[in-house]
């Protein structure tokens, strides 16, 4: 495969490298990544992509990129409103799944100190697992207010500060959701699923803040060295699983009307404007609200397991809540033109600059809190979003490490008590459902986090704001 590099971090795939390219292939990594990225089938994913009708500017690959379903996870694609098209396989089967972090006001000495109690109450007040059955039950009514109300309907119902919904992306809610558009079958797969975690890569981690890069970001941000912070990584559960499961069914049998011919089925598409794009995007809003929505519920859950342990002094706060597979229609600049575009992120997270209207008012001056967990080992990153992301990347930058290995291969190389041998000697408690959730998450599956951030960093597209360092980790 023809690769140009533009810059140590910079490389391009030109689009006369397939003749049914319309666009090239840009993406990003330092020298230490592009060794993994060339070592499966993403690149060539990322050069399907850039084969799909009405893409505006490149195809886009952040360096955590890593093979997926139709687009690979880490892409970016920029879709015209007017002619492009919408891709279920652009957003993914797991539909806004994200990562929110809170900020506590306690130190790590004290956290350390009851660290083991603390880890089991929250296991016991966030169930987790495939199965996992939350202590919500709304009814069909209600579900279908979480659908079309997000985070900001959990808070109006008690379910959390007035700060939560609106210190997350978008508010924590996308309009013209459409729970008409959701299935009853995806619809009975979320309902019990409202407040849990999952499994697979889905974790909640005690971390505090092992150093700060920025002190006036990470001030805003409400951030400082010692700080016991949560990062919880989880999104819509069975329900969205089901809304990309159905929208593909449906999608990929509508194509043929449209005359769309792709080098991958997986990539399955519509004209936005068709009938089917909008009932996909009226489901996958929906689907967006309830992950949002789950979010808050764990939230709740956690401001509970920190007030047992810790009494009525403890107070956690939303610092930020970002999703990192979605689609959403949104104005942008390229190539000196104003464009409305629907941006397709799998695997990818939006990273708006400094006075960007849509970042909350307390953060406009440092630009969006962009949120990077790393592996269970190592650390994750607070980063704020710069120009260059919306020069280059339609305001988009990576989600987190990306996977080295598969899972399976993970578990062939694993054991479960090892790696939580090796966790404890880190200081690390690990409290998971299943063994396969330790060892299909082990540190050695993943790139180095600090090569990934280094990358985007170096490109402009993110700033360092803070890097964390994990205590706790509960896994499905």
């Amino acid at each position: 495969m023809q690769i140009e590099h533009l810059s140590e971090v910079r490389h391009k795939i030109p689009k006369g490298a397939n003749p049914r390219m319309t666009a090239d292939v840009v993406f990003y990594a330092n020298e230490p990544l592009l060794r993994f990225i060339e070592r499966d089938r993403a690149l060539e994913q990322a050069v399907n992509v850039a084969c799909l009708p009405g893409l505006t500017g490149p195809s886009l690959a952040m360096p955590d990129i890593h093979q997926g379903y139709g687009f690979p996870i880490g892409g970016v694609a920029a879709m015209d409103w007017r002619d492009g098209m919408v891709s279920p396989g652009g957003v993914g089967y797991d539909i806004n799944c994200g990562v929110r972090l809170l900020r506590s006001n306690l130190c790590e000495e004290e956290v350390r100190a009851a660290l083991k109690s603390l880890v089991e109450q929250v296991f016991r007040d966030v169930p987790c697992g495939a199965g996992g059955k939350g202590h919500f039950d709304f009814g069909a009514k209600g579900l279908d207010n979480v659908l079309a109300g997000g985070a900001p309907w959990m808070v109006g119902n008690g379910y959390g500060e007035p700060s939560d919904a609106r210190l997350s992306e978008s508010g924590g809610c996308l309009q013209q959701a459409d729970p008409d558009a959701v299935s009853a079958r995806a619809k009975q797969r979320g309902a019990p699923q409202i407040g849990t975690l999952g499994s697979g890569n889905h974790f909640l981690e005690i971390q505090y803040v092992e150093s700060i890069h920025d002190v006036e970001a990470a001030t805003a941000f409400g951030l400082k060295e010692g700080q016991v912070v949560v990062l919880i990584h989880s999104g819509s559960r069975g329900l969205g699983h089901q809304v990309c499961t159905d929208s593909l069914q449906q999608i990929g049998s509508a194509m043929r009307k449209y005359r769309i011919e792709l080098p991958d089925r997986q990539l399955a598409c519509v004209p936005i404007g068709s009938p089917e794009g909008a009932t996909y995007l009226g489901a996958m809003r929906a689907a967006a609200n309830f992950a949002w929505a789950n979010r808050q519920a764990m939230t709740h859950g956690i401001r509970g397991s920190f007030e047992r342990i810790f009494g009525r002094r403890a107070a956690l706060s939303v610092v930020y809540d970002v999703c990192h597979n979605i689609a959403n229609r949104e104005n942008h600049q390229w190539s000196g033109s104003a464009c409305d575009v629907l941006v397709h992120r799998k695997g990818a997270t939006r990273a708006f600059p400094p006075q960007h209207p849509a970042i909350p008012a307390e953060y406009r001056a440092a630009g969006q809190p962009v949120l990077v967990p790393g592996s269970m080992g190592t650390a994750s990153w607070v980063l704020a979003g710069r120009p260059a992301a919306m020069e280059e990347t339609f305001g988009s930058v990576c989600h987190g490490a990306g996977r080295l290995m598969s899972r399976s291969a993970a578990k062939a190389g694993s054991d479960a008590e090892e790696v939580r041998r090796g966790l404890s000697r880190q200081g690390i408690i690990v409290r998971a459902e299943t063994r396969d959730g330790i060892v299909e998450e082990a540190p050695e599956a993943y790139k180095d986090v600090d090569d990934v951030v280094e990358t985007v960093c170096r490109a402009g597209l993110a700033a360092r704001v803070a890097r964390l360092r994990p205590m706790g980790v509960i896994k499905g």
